[in-house]
């Protein structure tokens, strides 16, 4: 893709997984909503998804979007999911059409299917499990956070739908910088690496595709998300497995 990226919540870890491994691989402009520390290396933007006015601004002759932006807390209050996660990606889809950007890939969550584990928990995250998720199930959001990603993913339905936006929802498991906790069965099942992040993203942006819903791990020997989805649409080819790490 030679058209500028817009990534917003660029400040974030998934943000900067992203810069880190495929920042030279694209013209970016930036989104921040707070002022960054140090000097970014693309042109940037500094303000909210929610401000109709900065999105149009931020969306002029963007070619795609990786949307990042919201309230990443997992206990949020619905106040501000549906503010910040609901509303600005309501906002930054319609800034998306109206500026003429034809793809989209939104920063979806394990959290959408946050209720899948209740009744599964432990078993599912070990090896032996064999319960998965393959992206096809219907929601069970965990919390309002998981409720606002599930929101996110079906606007950008609609905006398919509607205006024939291309869609990649990524559902992001537990990413980390370096290796995942070995004590912690649930993030190693659901690990994602930052150069598996970055790589990942890169397909979303390039591949051929409508619609998709895929999840966001690496090649993990524990896992209960499928990753042959995003492996077959997206060829992804990831690198890295937690139990490297065990």
């Amino acid at each position: 893709m030679d058209d500028t990226v817009l990534l917003t919540g660029a400040g974030g870890s998934v943000g900067t997984a992203i810069l880190e491994g495929i920042g030279d691989a694209y013209d970016w402009r930036l989104l921040f909503h707070n002022p960054p520390v140090d000097e970014p290396d693309h042109p940037y933007l500094v303000g909210d998804v929610i401000d109709e006015e900065t999105m149009a601004e931020a969306c002029e002759g963007v070619g795609a979007i990786i949307h990042l932006a919201g309230d990443p807390r997992r206990d949020a209050p619905w106040d501000s999911v549906l503010e910040n996660n609901i509303h600005g990606t309501k906002v930054t889809y319609q800034a998306a059409v109206d500026a003429g950007v034809d793809r989209l890939v939104f920063a979806s969550s394990n959290h959408a299917v946050g209720h899948f584990e209740t009744d599964r928990r432990p078993k599912l995250y070990r090896v032996e499990g064999e319960f998965t998720l393959d992206g096809t199930e219907l929601p069970r959001p965990g919390n309002f956070y998981g409720v606002s990603k599930v929101a996110g993913e079906t606007l950008g339905r609609y905006y398919h739908d509607e205006y024939g936006v291309d869609v990649c929802n990524i559902r992001i498991g537990n990413l980390t910088r370096n290796h995942p906790p070995v004590d912690y069965e649930r993030g190693q099942a659901m690990w994602l690496s930052y150069r598996d992040c970055a790589h990942l993203h890169d397909c979303a942006l390039q591949a051929d595709y409508d619609y998709e819903i895929v999840y966001g791990i690496s090649d993990n020997d524990r896992k209960y998300y499928s990753i042959e989805r995003a492996k077959e649409v997206l060829g992804y080819e990831p690198r890295d497995n937690s139990a490297e790490f065990e």
